[in-house]
């Protein structure tokens, strides 16, 4: 228990959105991703997940961890449209239409909540991407049914102290989630396999140093110096101890770096290849898509018109 007390303690969280949708149309999506950790709250209706469909039950609530795609299902009419990803981002609007918490209450169609959250190691490692688990069905637990509302409901409020109660919820959200894994004895294998970063201060430097040099040189030969391990043995060592051999996780952290340099700034998409390490923008740019499942450009669309909506 006690090691578990230490993995959420080094947990950092941060609350980026909460919405209310009713769903307009039924859509499916082959290959629903996102970005950031997201809950869908299913308040009435239909929401299916997972090559075979898994079925949410009202109430109940669907983890999606960062970057992990699944097949999902909007909605429980006959006819519905498919399609991948990047053409539901684009014709989003189409299908979830923006409600407030209040007009979900008086609604009988089809209608969901979700919350998109940070969750990282440290400041560093995208933690629930990090333990390898699948999205996954949070089933009787009107506790985390509560906090998901609580966010939304606080986040379409103008009141004093919003963001210290978002990020107090949040962090919540977290900690309930673990508790949730645990007590159900889910991923066993994978926390006990993929947690272990905990123990090694090597590795928390080597976690630190890519963070920093994101942008530099993070060949086995430099983080072989950092970690003090030769330079045929880093590679074995980081995945023994994180499940993914070094320069995939380099990958995953620069396009992360990426993203929040779309939402945050205005550099253009050859200036950001750059800053994270990526000298020829066209490869850049294929691996972020390949990432993602839609393009750089659309990706910074999208965030300004959630900006724009908050």
């Amino acid at each position: 228990m006690e090691y578990y007390n230490k993995v959420i303690e080094s947990v950092g969280v941060r609350f980026l959105k909460g919405t209310n949708y009713k769903i307009e149309k039924s859509v499916a999506v082959s290959d629903y991703i996102e970005t950031e950790n997201s809950i869908i709250l299913l308040h009435q209706g239909s929401l299916k997940f997972s090559d075979e469909q898994e079925l949410v039950n009202e109430g109940e609530i669907l983890f999606i961890p960062a970057g992990r795609a699944t097949p999902i299902t909007f909605g429980s009419g006959n006819k519905k449209s498919e399609m991948d990803n990047e053409g539901f981002l684009d014709q989003k609007r189409k299908f979830l239409q923006t409600i407030s918490f209040k007009e979900i209450k008086s609604l009988e169609e089809d209608c969901i909540s979700i919350v998109n959250f940070e969750a990282k190691v440290f400041d560093v490692v995208n933690f629930f991407n990090s333990l390898g688990i699948p999205p996954f069905v949070i089933r009787f637990n009107d506790r985390l049914a509560t906090i998901v509302e609580d966010i939304v409901k606080e986040s379409e409020q103008s009141t004093p102290g919003k963001e210290r109660v978002l990020k107090i919820h949040s962090e919540l959200l977290v900690i309930e989630i673990v508790r949730h894994i645990l007590k159900n004895r889910l991923f066993m294998e994978e926390l006990s396999t993929n947690s272990t970063y905990f123990k090694d201060p090597r590795l928390i430097d080597l976690f630190n140093y890519i963070k920093k040099n994101i942008g530099g040189d993070l060949s086995n030969k430099v983080l072989a110096k950092v970690a003090n391990v030769s330079e045929d043995y880093v590679g074995q060592y980081f995945k023994m101890l994180t499940g993914i051999n070094p320069q995939d996780y380099i990958e995953y952290q620069r396009m992360e770096a990426a993203v929040e340099l779309l939402r945050t700034s205005k550099k253009s998409i050859r200036d950001i290849g750059k800053e994270v390490g990526y000298k020829d923008t066209a490869y850049f740019c294929r691996r972020f898509k390949m990432m993602y499942g839609l393009p750089a450009g659309k990706m910074r669309r999208r965030e300004s018109l959630i900006n724009v909506q908050s």
